[in-house]
């Protein structure tokens, strides 16, 4: 038998709004990769409409711009320090929930747990880790 995987799915709400999850930290980081929110949504497998009103969503819910544009329209995006420290925090919260997740989950069973980042996953031609296709453009 195969090593049971703890998976997660761990976002804040606001409403019926999402605050902030696994989704908009992806966007941010790739963003922050490519310089480009066009191209942080394509590598994601969105459109620029729906990653546009994701990164709107929850700078409306924060209060906060998370990304600034560099000069003309087509100059690119960066992440702003508060873009930076969300990003930062909310991997950080979920890598803690993830390790309690894991701990608990090894004591229940006795076959044994690994986390999902202790699973070999294999990277993506583009250099990215693929994102099964039901987890894009989720939160």
């Amino acid at each position: 038998m195969k090593t049971p995987t703890v998976r997660m799915h761990l976002w804040l709400e606001s409403g019926e709004n999402v605050y902030f999850g696994m989704g908009r930290l992806m966007l941010l980081d790739r963003i922050e990769e490519h310089g480009s929110l066009r191209k942080a949504a394509e590598s994601l497998g969105m459109s620029y409409r729906a990653a546009w009103g994701k990164l709107r969503a929850t700078e409306e819910a924060v209060g906060e711009e998370l990304v600034e544009m560099l000069g003309t329209k087509r100059g690119g995006y960066r992440l702003t320090p508060a873009g930076r420290r969300y990003r930062d925090k909310f991997s950080a919260w979920f890598e803690a929930v993830e390790r309690t997740a894991v701990a608990e989950a090894r004591v229940i069973f006795a076959q044994g747990v690994q986390s999902f980042s202790e699973k070999k996953v294999r990277p993506h031609a583009s250099g990215h880790i693929e994102v099964p296709a039901d987890h894009r453009n989720r939160h």
